[in-house]
C-alpha cells in the first residue's frame, strides 16, 4: 500500500473522477460526448474513441492533483497508455492523481430488492496486474432498489468479503453499495445500509482501510459516523443520475463527503469542441465539483 497516496487520499482536498464506464455504458457515454453510434463500427473502434475521450480529459490543463485527488479507470484504460506511459503511471507521475481500478464484472439479477455483484473468479489475477501497473485501489458496485433488510445485508456482506480479498493484495477497496435515487424506499434503505456498513467496519482491523462510495442521502450529513470511522479513508458520493447542479448542491450539504462523479463530470463536454472550449468548460466543471467537495 503506497503510504504517500494513502495519506493524500485521507487528508487531501479534492474529489475522485470516475472514468470507468465499461462496455455496456460506453455507447451512451460517447453519445453524450457528441459521437453517435453511426460514427464507429465494432467494440475496438468504440474503445479507441472512449480512450481518446479519457486521454483528452486527463491531459487537459484543468485536470491535475490540485483539485482531482484520484481517478477510477476501467480495465481497458489501465491496460492502455497515455503519451507512452501506462495510464495509471501517467496519472500519478505526471498529474499527481491517485489511480483506482473498477474490478466488478457487473450486476447479478435482482433478488430481495437488490443486485449483488456477479462472481469475480479472476479477481486475484486482476489485483496482481493492478499492483504491477501502479494502481492504488479498486472500486466495485452493487445496487439497492428497495429497503429489504435481507437484500441489503447480502450486498454489504459481499462488498466487505470481496474488499478483504482486495486488501490482501495491498490495494484499498472502494466499497460501493449504490442506493437507486428513484427508490420509493430510499431513506429507509439508507438507514439499513448505514447499520450494516458500521457493523462490517467495526469488524475490520487497523491495517484494513477501506473507502465508501455512496448515493447522496435523503438526510444531509446522514453518513457522518461513516466519515468519522477510523477504518474509513474517505467517503465519496456518486451522482447517481442527479444533474451536476443538483449533485453539487446535495454534496455541499454533506460535510466531509467528496465527489466521485462520472456522468456529472463529463456533462457538456463534446468531441466537437476546440481544445480551448473543452478546457474552459472542464475547468469550471472541476472547480464546481471541487468546491462542493470541500465543505
Amino acid at each position: 500500500m503506497n503510504q504517500e497516496q494513502l495519506t493524500r487520499m485521507r487528508e487531501g482536498k479534492g474529489f475522485i473522477a470516475a472514468l470507468d464506464q465499461s462496455g455496456g455504458s460506453t455507447p451512451k457515454a460517447l453519445r453524450l460526448y457528441g459521437i453517435e453510434e453511426s460514427e464507429y463500427s465494432g467494440d475496438e473502434a468504440m474503445f479507441d474513441l472512449i480512450h481518446a475521450m479519457r486521454t483528452r480529459m486527463v491531459k487537459s490543463s484543468a485536470f491535475d492533483g490540485r483539485r482531482v485527488l484520484g481517478a477510477i479507470l476501467f480495465e481497458g484504460t489501465m491496460d492502455r497508455e497515455i503519451d507512452g506511459m501506462g495510464s495509471a503511471d501517467y496519472l500519478w507521475k505526471k498529474k499527481q492523481v491517485i489511480p483506482f481500478l473498477k474490478v466488478d464484472k457487473g450486476l447479478a439479477d435482482e433478488a430481495n430488492g437488490v443486485q449483488v455483484m456477479k462472481p469475480m473468479p479472476e479477481l486475484d489475477a486482476l489485483c496482481k496486474r493492478a499492483v504491477a501497473k501502479g494502481i492504488f485501489g479498486t472500486k466495485m458496485r452493487s445496487v439497492i432498489k428497495d429497503a429489504d433488510p435481507a437484500g441489503i445485508k447480502a450486498v454489504v456482506a459481499q462488498q466487505f468479503e470481496v474488499g478483504k480479498q482486495i486488501l490482501s493484495h495491498g490495494l484499498v477497496p472502494i466499497i460501493e453499495p449504490e442506493v437507486d435515487i428513484n427508490s420509493a424506499t430510499k431513506g429507509e434503505a439508507e438507514a439499513i445500509l448505514k447499520t450494516e456498513i458500521l457493523a462490517q467496519l467495526d469488524a475490520l482491523s487497523a491495517d484494513q482501510p477501506v473507502m465508501l462510495k455512496l448515493t447522496l442521502p435523503n438526510v444531509d450529513n446522514f453518513y457522518n459516523e461513516l466519515v468519522a470511522h477510523p477504518r474509513v479513508v474517505r467517503v465519496v458520493a456518486l451522482s447517481g443520475g442527479y444533474s451536476r447542479e443538483e449533485s453539487n448542491a446535495k454534496l455541499a450539504r454533506n460535510n466531509g463527503v467528496i465527489a466521485s462523479f462520472s456522468r456529472a463530470l463529463t456533462e457538456g463536454l463534446s468531441a466537437k469542441q476546440s481544445d480551448a472550449e473543452f478546457d474552459a468548460l472542464f475547468d469550471s466543471t472541476i472547480q464546481g465539483i471541487f468546491d462542493a467537495s470541500n465543505t
